[in-house]
């Protein structure tokens, strides 16, 4: 089964709550200052009508010149603090995982959130696999760039397709697929029993 993670899984868009959570604990209050004018200009720049795709390319290279084991570190802390509110897992998606697991479906996790923030979901829900865009480096500092495509939209259609393609054994029609956001829809539609994770984190076919 595929499994979106921002506002599907987790009540949470990660990559905002960790850009305010890195910054200001690793800078202070201007830290905190720096990341919440970069979060305005981009959700403003979204509202006039950036692509999704090309903001998420735009956050990502906000992280260009950091260590990749600082934000490795920092992304387990983030986790270990956030995770301990009641409400952090969607209750009714993080069921529906723990069903599919048992029936002996593997997990896969697709989101284009910063990839380091997925390992200890995965960990705590027992993905099997994490379909991210990957970070390019330099070494063990980040370039800002991604290797590929975002995984939003037409991206997360495409990471689903090729897991599928190394297991062909498995028919698209017999998986499940969970999303909260329109632009989740192609890879909702790859399989067949898409599932729409509404707000309120009740579950329903999405209207395609």
């Amino acid at each position: 089964m595929f499994c979106d993670v921002d506002d599907t899984l987790i009540r949470c868009t990660s990559p905002a709550d960790f850009l305010r959570y890195y910054l200001a604990g690793r800078h202070g209050p201007e830290g905190a200052r720096q990341a919440e004018e970069f979060l305005v200009d981009l959700y403003g720049r979204v509202a006039r009508g950036l692509p999704r795709e090309e903001a998420n390319r735009e956050y990502h290279r906000a992280w260009r010149g950091r260590s990749v084991v600082e934000l490795e570190t920092w992304a387990r802390r983030w986790y270990a603090e956030r995770s301990k509110a009641a409400d952090f897992y969607i209750a009714a998606t993080a069921a529906e995982l723990r069903r599919h697991r048992a029936e002996g479906a593997a997990v896969a996790l697709v989101s284009g959130t910063f990839p380091p923030l997925l390992g200890p979901v995965a960990e705590e829900v027992g993905a099997r696999f994490v379909l991210s865009a990957r970070l390019e480096r330099c070494g063990r500092v980040l370039t800002g760039g991604l290797i590929g495509p975002p995984a939003i939209g037409e991206g997360k259609r495409t990471l689903a397709r090729e897991l599928l393609a190394r297991h062909p054994h498995i028919d698209p029609a017999d998986c499940h697929a969970y999303g909260d956001h329109p632009s989740d829809l192609p890879m909702l539609r790859t399989v067949g029993h898409p599932v729409m994770v509404a707000p309120d984190g009740t579950l329903a076919p999405p209207v395609c």
